[in-house]
């Protein structure tokens, strides 16, 4: 006991880790209350649904999610770093030019996603869920796409300007709608292009309300006329396409590898599978809750700390944050193994042979969880070839090995693969991070070249 008020008095006087909790309690809030409805409404569909068409529900609104970000130059990651950069310096035209080319980088992009996805929509029916009729439905939701169309970048400034709590009503706002429908839809027998439009209208809220956050921040931030910023202003165009090209690689890997679990699962079994597995990651989603905004919230501390060179503020804030996160984790991992059967009997029966995959899942999600810095350490550094090779590998060696073991093993070997490749990635990217950090401390290197 006087260990763990120890513990608490320290992080209590840290106003670096108070303000990233603070900031993390905000989304944490919002989040808490979107997932408790995020998993009511998952719930409800799944009961309303069935196996096979949850699978189908799941494997579309991956497809449609993968497809624009394929097409992602993850504009967070580049706003967060330039912006928090130039902020810091005083640049405020360079910062507006950043933020310009940015937006209109990512609508473009978006724009590309949205028409690539309308014309591939009957062969990926076809391919992946064994059925072209399925195809309209994808391009219904894929309309989330427009809604959504400058996200990446709207994050990035709210991240910037310490705006996660105006952010985290956006999110609940968005939940709650979707939530309300969901529940509509299950007592009046609504059908899965009901629980497609209710996703996809709380998409668009989700990306709307979250744009017009960032320009009310922008408008603060860098003065009324800052989209009028000269693009001369911006950083050497080798640098910003390099960093934009290496960790939308790094991006791709992470689709095929990582995000893309139900199409995979459709494409080598069935939707039946998927609708299994989907069940499991909703209840990882879950297991991650409190660590998914202390992403957002602790990458800008990480940059400045990294931009203003104190290795020593740097160190002890990937202690304090792992020690939060590591702690969280063990606790849900003996919580999922002691009543993982029951959570997954809230979705009925039919599920429980989601079980084991919940379990092996886990260990993967644990190491990601842990040390979920690990990536946005690196592109502090200008690193961000690092995280890519560290990623393409062992994601090769995984989708190889995908196609000899799922096909025998099913959605339990491709849990195995998953968890193997996060073990593996995350420990070759965290061991590389701190090597940084040494190498920067004795030859005085602030931030490296991109």
């Amino acid at each position: 006991m006087r260990v763990l008020i120890h513990l608490w008095s320290t992080f209590l006087q840290d106003p670096l880790l108070k303000k990233v909790i603070r900031n993390t309690g905000y989304l944490f809030s919002s989040t808490s209350v979107s997932l408790v409805l995020g998993l009511v409404q998952s719930i409800l569909a799944a009961r309303m649904l069935g196996v096979y068409t949850f699978g189908i529900l799941g494997t579309v609104t991956v497809y449609a999610s993968t497809v624009n970000r394929l097409f992602s130059f993850r504009m967070t990651e580049l706003v967060v770093k330039y912006l928090g950069q130039f902020t810091i310096e005083n640049q405020k035209d360079r910062a507006a030019a950043v933020v310009k080319v940015a937006a209109l980088a990512e609508a473009a992009t978006s724009t590309l996603a949205l028409i690539f996805l309308f014309l591939l929509a009957e062969p990926a029916a076809r391919l992946i869920l064994k059925d072209p009729q399925i195809a309209p439905w994808i391009r219904i939701y894929g309309l989330s796409i427009l809604g959504t169309i400058v996200m990446e970048t709207s994050t990035g400034v709210l991240h910037v300007g310490d705006q996660f709590r105006g952010q985290a009503w956006v999110n609940l706002a968005q939940s709650v709608f979707t939530a309300a429908i969901i529940v509509i839809l299950f007592f009046s027998g609504g059908d899965l292009l009901g629980v497609l439009l209710a996703y996809l209208f709380g998409k668009i809220i989700l990306g709307v309300g979250t744009a017009v956050l960032a320009l009310r921040k922008l408008h603060h931030m860098l003065g009324p006329g800052w989209w009028r910023a000269s693009f001369n202003l911006l950083p050497p165009f080798k640098e910003l396409s390099r960093f934009t090209i290496s960790t939308n690689l790094s991006q791709t890997v992470m689709l095929f590898v990582r995000d893309s679990e139900l199409i995979w699962i459709s494409f080598f079994l069935s939707p039946l599978e998927a609708g299994y597995y989907k069940v499991v990651l909703a209840i990882i989603n879950l297991a991650c809750m409190p660590i998914t905004p202390l992403i957002s919230t602790t990458y800008p501390e990480i940059n400045r700390s990294v931009a203003a060179r104190n290795w020593p503020q740097l160190r002890h804030l990937l202690r304090q944050v792992t020690f939060l996160s590591g702690g969280w984790t063990l606790i849900t991992l003996l919580g999922c193994i002691l009543f993982g059967n029951w959570l997954i009997q809230f979705y009925g029966p039919e599920y429980l042979p989601a079980y084991p995959a919940l379990i092996v899942l886990l260990i993967g999600y644990g190491m990601a969880n842990t040390f979920f810095w690990n990536r946005p350490l690196l592109l502090s550094f200008g690193k961000p070839m690092v995280p890519f090779q560290a990623s393409l590998w062992p994601g090769l060696a995984k989708v190889a090995l995908a196609f000899l073991v799922v096909p025998v093993y099913g959605y339990v070997g491709e849990a195995v693969l998953l968890s193997s490749y996060f073990l593996v990635s995350i420990t070759w990217i965290a061991l590389k991070g701190f090597e940084e950090i040494r190498k920067a401390e004795h030859a005085g290197f602030a931030g490296g070249t991109v």
